[in-house]
């Protein structure tokens, strides 16, 4: 991440958000950081394999940004001793210290900031058990080139796909990307993202996915959700 103008930014619902100066846009939505994590990536994807009671969970994140999809699934690993969690998550551009440490998500969410410090401070290209039930791997590489080395075929039961817009970042929207995460992904496995582009769709069917266009989160009219049937 360019560092010279990178900053925080208020969002509408109270929770923090990064202006990132390297490709000038913000990382999540200006009606709300927490809000549009919890409706995407929580509500419309991950509660669908919550409700099946697994004995285990692998989500695949392309996207690392704040940690807060990775910190909301952390608090939820807490409510869910029954499930063993395992998150990865590929991030090229990390961010400063300096912005992390001045993110509200703790506060938002109500719990010790050291729940965040905790994923930030993780060794890159290791996991690491940040608790009993969450194990957590982040790889500052590139997608999709680097990730048939990193991650096996079908490894993942979800991926969280949260890159930047395909605007700021086209080569992680077309169909290599595409059929990377259709590679990854399990039978039955879900990928689930605030993109609702046309041509994004079309790619994912392309490569094999069915493709359902969910409610999205305020602001948004819709979200996208690939299927591996």
């Amino acid at each position: 991440m360019g560092e010279g103008q990178t900053k925080i930014v208020l969002t509408a619902d109270g929770s923090h958000s990064v202006r990132s100066s390297r490709f000038g846009v913000d990382y999540h939505s200006v009606h709300g950081a927490v809000q549009e994590s919890q409706h995407v990536f929580i509500k419309m994807g991950l509660q669908f394999f919550l409700e099946k009671n697994p004995a285990q969970l692998r989500i695949l994140e392309m996207g690392f940004g704040t940690g807060l999809n990775a910190l909301l699934v952390s608090l939820i690993a807490e409510r869910r001793p029954d499930i063993q969690f395992f998150y990865q998550s590929f991030e090229q551009y990390p961010l400063s210290s300096e912005v992390i440490d001045g993110l509200n998500y703790p506060a938002v969410l109500q719990v010790p900031p050291s729940k965040l410090e905790s994923l930030h401070e993780a060794k890159w290209e290791e996991p690491t058990m940040l608790s009993d039930n969450f194990s957590f791997a982040k790889y500052q590489t590139e997608f999709p080139r680097k990730s048939t080395a990193l991650i096996a075929e079908e490894w993942a039961d979800i991926i969280f796909y949260d890159a930047f817009a395909p605007a700021s970042q086209p080569e992680l929207w077309g169909p290599e990307a595409m059929k990377e995460c259709y590679r990854l992904l399990s039978d039955g496995g879900q990928l689930v993202t605030y993109c609702a582009k046309g041509q994004f769709k079309r790619d994912l069917k392309s490569v094999g996915f069915r493709v359902e266009c969910p409610a999205g989160p305020p602001g948004k009219r819709e979200m996208t959700r690939g299927l591996k049937d």
